[in-house]
């Protein structure tokens, strides 16, 4: 019964909710527009040269920054594979984290042969506005046309660099999301929050990357005592259908963004990411409303775990 009613919901979303494409404009929209016709809706939007005004699409070559930047020191996340914070042999594994010039992290990413593992500076905790303060009059210090829209400013503006072979595995934020990219490409996959019934969600212990300097090789050290991460056991690039055939019935998008476009990524829509390598990209966090929408999508959440439950109990 449960899983019916799941199935005609998901069925009623593709016909009435979201769209068969993701809507790409080439003029950034006035706050009003923007937040009738895609935040209430909760559905992407694609702005092509949204911000090739900056000063930064034009001026950030390596050069540049090791000039501006290069002695500051920042903190990188390593990992053997490129998979930080992803599940890996059921664990919820985290990067080694290090602190390097940005000098240093440049040579890494001009030279990625000669070092081990995979370099990516992704710490998600405004770091633009800490590590990278001396770049601020490149940019705009957030996206006025949403900031009026949501009406409050940014929780968070995040500064994304690294190793083509890094990857953001699929995961969903409480936040709404204007993502920039400065330099190169990012390709993403996105899925709708009404895809949750058919995204498998697991409970992974937690444990941290961390290379072993005698042998060079990248042990996986559980953390200490029972912390624990909910996550997703799946890679929307190649999808395990034996072992998550609800996977089937998803909806995933694909899109690819470029120097100076931008990206409205609404709250709670599944995503995964690559990018080229050297990429460089900033990404406004907007708190999202925890309204009646949420309330709703708890109780999705709810539903969708009664089905789970049935099948992992036979």
């Amino acid at each position: 019964m449960i899983e019916s009613a799941l199935q005609t919901f998901s069925e009623n979303c593709k016909d009435l909710y979201f769209p068969s494409t993701i809507c790409e404009v080439q003029q950034v929209p006035s706050p009003l527009e923007f937040h009738r016709q895609w935040v209430c809706p909760n559905v992407p939007l694609i702005v092509r040269g949204g911000i090739s005004h900056w000063p930064a699409v034009h001026k950030w070559t390596h050069q540049y920054l090791r000039d501006k930047i290069g002695a500051r020191t920042v903190t990188v996340a390593v990992t053997p594979s490129g998979y930080a914070d992803a599940v890996h042999d059921g664990l919820f594994v985290m990067p080694e984290e290090r602190r390097l010039s940005f000098a240093k992290f440049l040579d890494i990413i001009e030279h990625q042969s000669d070092f081990r593992g995979v370099f990516y500076v992704q710490k998600q905790n405004s770091n633009f506005t800490d590590e990278f303060e001396p770049l601020a009059d490149d940019v705009d210090v957030d996206i006025a046309w949403a900031t009026t829209a949501f009406g409050k400013a940014p929780d968070a503006v995040n500064f994304w660099m690294g190793d083509a072979r890094a990857v953001t595995s699929m995961h969903r934020d409480h936040y709404e999301n204007i993502y920039c990219v400065v330099k190169g490409r990012k390709d993403f996959i996105l899925l709708p929050p009404t895809d949750l019934p058919w995204i498998p969600y697991r409970n992974f212990r937690t444990a941290t990357y961390r290379e072993n300097r005698d042998t060079g090789m990248f042990e996986v050290v559980p953390t200490d005592g029972d912390s624990s991460v909910p996550w997703i056991p799946l890679d929307p690039e190649s999808p395990d259908l034996v072992e998550h055939p609800r996977y089937r019935r998803a909806s995933p998008f694909k899109l690819s963004l470029r120097a100076g476009d931008l990206l409205y990524l609404p709250s709670l829509w599944f995503h995964h990411v690559r990018q080229s390598h050297g990429c460089i990209a900033l990404n406004f966090w907007y708190d999202m409303e925890f309204d009646l929408k949420y309330c709703y999508y708890k109780l999705l959440e709810a539903l969708a775990e009664i089905p789970e439950r049935s099948h992992t109990s036979l």
